[in-house]
């Protein structure tokens, strides 16, 4: 899969620097395509001209760039902070110029604007990843959680992603190294978990998860039998077994 992955955070030596890393390399480790955006260090140009604004205009070669390369993303993992409820406006920008009408979204066939958006994204999964040091539940019964409004009940809605997940590691300023420690590696699972590993066989990349719960649902008594029946031959087939012994409880290795 092609994963996009977006960070907006202008201190390198920051906690969402180190989660945009952890995401990273679960990402790679897991065999995924990784598109990696540090947009403060790429100094992305955030302001939107007004001669951008329409649909069918010719784009900045950069901002094509990022056009393209979301609409072509499997998958998209957003990393920021929480500041005054919102994304940094570096990632605001991001959002103004690259989510555009004919990329993210359209409209149906005669509606001038005023009706619902069609979403265009081919992402169906996003995960968001937000640093605070606001209490929770300050954030959600003082404030309403406004991220969550933005990004679930906005954005991602209107572009047409299906599987989102977002998650809020804090408070960061009074946290302490364990506490760190043990947020960077929930976000490595929680990239496992939206993004599995792929198993390479042959010629072949296959998501374990995907073939797991197919085996499991067709009531297969032996992973093999599902490998060589969707694989074909036996060194493919012992592959798939030695994998899949520690993922199916009860089955033989």
């Amino acid at each position: 899969m092609k994963v996009t992955v977006l960070l907006a955070h202008p201190d390198k030596k920051s906690f969402n620097h180190a989660i945009a890393m952890a995401a990273t390399e679960t990402l790679k480790a897991n065999r995924h395509e990784v598109n990696y955006h540090d947009l403060y260090d790429e100094n992305f140009p955030a302001i939107l001209p007004a001669e951008e604004i329409p649909r069918d205009v010719p784009l900045p070669p950069e901002i094509k760039k990022h056009c393209s390369e979301i609409a072509q993303a499997d998958g998209i993992i957003i990393i920021h902070p929480n500041w005054w409820g919102q994304p940094p406006a570096i990632l605001k920008g991001w959002i103004d110029r690259i989510l555009r009408p004919g990329v993210a979204y359209k409209f149906a066939d005669g509606d001038m604007g005023d009706g619902d958006l069609i979403g265009l994204l081919k992402a169906e999964t996003v995960l968001i990843f937000n640093t605070s040091n606001t209490p929770v539940e300050r954030e959600a019964n003082l404030y309403g959680d406004p991220l969550e409004l933005l990004w679930k009940n906005n954005i991602l809605l209107s572009c047409g992603a299906k599987n989102y997940h977002r998650k809020n590691f804090g408070i960061i300023i009074t946290s302490t190294l364990e506490q760190r420690q043990a947020w960077l590696a929930e976000a490595g699972e929680i990239t496992t978990r939206y993004f599995p590993k792929k198993i390479k066989i042959s010629h072949q990349v296959i998501s374990s998860n995907r073939i797991a719960h197919h085996a499991i649902q067709i009531g297969l008594p032996d992973i093999s039998l599902y490998a060589v029946r969707h694989l074909g031959n036996s060194s493919q087939r012992n592959s798939l077994r030695s994998h899949f012994s520690r993922q199916l409880p009860g089955k033989a290795p």
